[in-house]
């Protein structure tokens, strides 16, 4: 992404109208403020391995997607603290999260080039804000309003550290710790490692490649052959067709992009049951039967999916708290097949593009552009799926699963609208989610290119072939390679 278009993806600050901010992205959803905080305790921090470099492939592929949809993506949230807890503890806490992991402490420089750099300072200072409870308020909607004022305060990459920590206090007591970070600081993979670590204060030196030794490391001679084999896997599935998943804008609506919430109580026993009987990932499952889902409620065969790849199962990579995550790409057989065989072929193309999903976003982008050019209008690669959930934390397995045991699993899930907007975001893009009885699934698409109508059907039909499957060995997809199954 050029100089220009970074310019054109941002939003000018309303406080000084005619001023571009070419390294400010706007916060998410309309402004939330809360009063200013009571105290603001400065908080050093110090690590090692500050310098300058270029952005990670990891990094790349996260800020053309922030700057793309026009935010900075926000992680994080609120949680309660324990009877006790003093500022100078959460103070602590931040200071060691920030001396701890060099992504905490990194900013981007923006100069004449088109590129921006990251930098890693060694030291520094953060702050860490309290925030008293008013007379008439509650902590937990105290929380609330200072996690929304945190995400939807618009972020300044070059001069703003990458987290926002604050404290609630009542009566001179904490109640809440408020964490909200960039998501250049890590992807959920990264997070989990942070989590652990901070509970444990850890204190070996971090494990693993570091953000400036990745960047070096894909300049090299082994990041380049990495590189070439990726976009030539990339070009091969490319260049074979030109897909289109969606119908195509036969019920657009204004806002132009919806989400909408499907929570299954069937879903992770059926989709268990599957992996177990097939010997693929609870994820490969997943996501098999939102691709044979799709394919029945458009008719569009076979399916281009993204699944992200977190690319930590390389070398070096494991522990890092980073971001990693890129998409991967491949090309889904559902057709004319069982369930079960259909697992079978997904798991084989998931593991090419998850052997293929570390690479140069520069690179990929200049040859989707050519191929989109090549193939004219329809062209897309627009088909997200991320799979949050932590399998190597997942409950062991139930004994057999039943006819009324799913059923009644069934009858508790449930369907709902969760959000509308303008702001740019994928074609579709589905996430699935651990929740503690179940599974969710958000789905966020374009409703010019995939219609309202067809939202409910698809989540809902990833739960049902689950549930069949489960129970059937020999279900089949119901997909046909002549067009629209049943």
């Amino acid at each position: 992404m050029t100089a220009d278009q970074i310019m054109e993806a941002q939003t000018m600050n309303a406080d000084d109208a005619g001023r571009a901010y070419p390294v400010r992205l706007p916060g998410e959803g309309e402004g939330h403020q809360v009063p200013g905080p009571a105290e603001r305790v400065a908080v050093d921090f110090e690590g090692p391995g500050a310098g300058v470099e270029e952005l990670t492939w990891g990094q790349w592929s996260l800020w053309e997607a922030m700057t793309r949809h026009g935010s900075w993506m926000p992680l994080g949230g609120a949680k309660r603290l324990e009877a006790g807890v003093s500022v100078q503890d959460v103070a602590e806490e931040l200071r060691y999260l920030v001396s701890r992991n060099p992504s905490m402490r990194t900013r981007l420089r923006f100069g004449p080039e088109s590129a921006p750099r990251q930098e890693l300072f060694g030291a520094g200072t953060v702050f860490l804000e309290v925030h008293d409870v008013a007379e008439d308020a509650e902590p937990d909607g105290t929380a609330a309003a200072v996690e929304a004022h945190y995400r939807h305060t618009p972020f300044d990459f070059a001069d703003d550290w990458p987290v926002r920590m604050g404290v609630v206090r009542r009566h001179g007591e904490l109640t809440h710790m408020v964490v909200v970070m960039c998501h250049l600081v890590t992807d959920a993979a990264g997070a989990r490692v942070m989590l652990r670590e901070v509970e444990a204060r850890t204190t070996a030196p971090p494990e693993g490649m570091q953000q400036l030794e990745q960047a070096r490391w894909q300049r090299s001679e082994a990041g380049r052959r990495q590189g070439g084999r990726a976009l030539r896997y990339h070009e091969k599935l490319l260049t074979a067709l030109a897909p289109q998943n969606a119908p195509g804008a036969s019920d657009p609506r204004s806002p132009r992009y919806w989400t909408a919430e499907f929570r299954s109580r069937a879903l992770r026993p059926a989709a268990g049951a599957l992996a177990r009987r097939t010997g693929a990932t609870a994820s490969t499952v997943l996501t098999a039967l939102h691709a044979i889902s799709l394919a029945r409620v458009t008719g569009a065969h076979p399916v281009v999916m993204r699944p992200l790849v977190g690319n930590r199962f390389r070398p070096g990579l494991a522990e890092v708290v980073c971001m990693l995550t890129q998409p991967g790409l491949c090309v889904l057989d559902v057709a004319d097949t069982t369930v079960d065989d259909a697992v079978g072929r997904v798991r084989r193309s998931v593991l090419s593009a998850y052997k293929y999903g570390y690479y140069d976003p520069r690179q990929l982008a200049d040859l989707v552009d050519r191929v989109a050019r090549e193939r004219g209008p329809g062209f897309s690669v627009s088909c997200m799926f991320n799979d949050r959930r932590d399998e190597s934390a997942a409950a062991p397995a139930a004994g057999p699963l039943t006819r009324e045991q799913l059923r009644a699993a069934r009858e508790r899930s449930g369907f709902r609208w969760a959000d509308r907007t303008d702001k740019p975001s994928e074609r579709m893009f589905l996430t699935v989610e651990d929740e503690p009885d179940g599974i969710l699934l958000r789905f966020a698409a374009d409703t010019h290119h995939f219609p309202p109508a067809l939202f409910e059907a698809l989540l809902r039909g990833i739960e049902n072939l689950a549930v069949r499957a489960a129970l059937d060995p020999a279900a089949t997809t119901g997909v046909t390679s002549t067009g629209k199954g049943r």
